[in-house]
């Protein structure tokens, strides 16, 4: 909950069940947050400043990005901000090139070098190092989100694939298959080592991003028992299990198009995605009404018609220019409030 709503549900709330002393069960752990912002300044919908509900959606960013950062910026111990440039970076730092890069370099050498089958694991100091900083991890990942400090799990998760990609840049099995059969044992291993970490992160990522966990399940063809956080990492994809085909987990976001959204979304936004918008022909015709209906208006007033017939051709023009902007996929802002007859001021 928002910290606005603290001191009645941790104080106020709390005395009034104890007053009726009837048993209530009481509060014992509270989840708050700080305010999360926007850009420089705050959300407001109606401003329309800021990306609400179905915004997101049509933004064709899938939903589990948006849960990553979104918790990656969770204001859990001060106020934090929504920026634009920042979630281009974490989608295509952390999420493309760390996290999804990890996870399909470690599937494709097994789908490339060893016909999509784990190979058979032969470790050495330098495995049982990256398990020991993995394991770090997992303890410090378990202690987080017991406290509800989602953050620092989410951070936790990013740092397992660090580890990984680390790992798998200083081995080279890529290398290793073109050598000897000891380099290729050893690729193996590697290879075998890689693909059991990304199937724990295929568990650790699941209360973040729902839909990416099943999609690393499914490329790993995990059997529905391996959905359980253990420990400590122990080879859950045995030697010999087949594994799916690997695809990208992830889709760049260019910076043009961030910068596209943050003028959409900077307030009273005149274009809305998902509007339908008219064929050219209709477009054209309407905008010749328009124009037609404006000549109109003019003649009448040049004319000093009666107030009753220029109001009325003017609710006609309105209701054109409404019709053409509705036809654009464009949304209008009533600037004034028509004028009718009234009295004169005397002098």
């Amino acid at each position: 909950m928002a910290k606005d709503n603290v001191p009645f549900h941790s104080v106020i709330f709390p005395c009034s069940l104890i007053g009726a002393d009837d048993n209530y069960t009481l509060v014992g752990n509270l989840s708050s947050t700080e305010y999360l912002n926007y850009e420089d300044g705050k959300f407001s919908k109606s401003r329309g400043i800021g990306v609400f509900g179905n915004d997101a959606r049509d933004t064709d960013i899938p939903a589990d990005v948006w849960r990553f950062y979104l918790l990656y910026i969770r204001p859990e111990k001060q106020d934090s901000q929504f920026s634009w440039s920042d979630f281009v970076l974490k989608n295509n730092t952390e999420l493309l090139n760390n996290l999804g890069n990890f996870i399909n370099r470690a599937l494709m050498f097994c789908h490339k070098f060893f016909d999509g089958t784990v190979p058979s694991l032969a470790l050495t100091n330098a495995d049982f190092e990256l398990i020991a900083l993995v394991n770090r991890e997992l303890l410090l990942y378990v202690e987080n989100l017991e406290h509800i400090r989602l953050r620092d799990g989410l951070r936790n998760v990013l740092s397992i694939s660090r580890l990984g990609n680390g790992y798998i840049q200083a081995h080279k099995p890529w290398e290793l298959i073109k050598g000897s059969a000891e380099d290729k044992t050893r690729a193996g291993s590697v290879t075998a080592v890689a693909v059991n970490v990304s199937w724990l992160l295929s568990v650790l990522v699941q209360p973040y991003m729902p839909v990416v966990s099943e999609t690393i399940r499914e490329q790993l063809q995990a059997p529905a028992s391996r959905t359980a956080m253990l420990p400590h990492l122990v080879p859950c994809l045995l030697p010999g299990h087949k594994i799916g085909t690997p695809s990208p987990l992830f889709k760049k976001i260019e910076p043009e198009y961030a910068a596209y959204l943050k003028s959409r979304f900077a307030g009273k936004q005149t274009v809305k995605v998902g509007v339908s918008v008219a064929s050219a022909e209709e477009v054209t015709k309407l905008e010749a009404q328009v124009e037609a209906q404006g000549m109109r208006v003019r003649q009448l007033k040049a004319e000093k018609a009666e107030t009753s017939v220029i109001d009325g051709a003017v609710r006609e023009l309105l209701s054109l220019k409404q019709r053409l902007a509705k036809a654009k996929g464009e949304t209008t802002q009533a600037k004034g409030k028509m004028k009718g007859k009234g009295k004169k001021k005397g002098k």
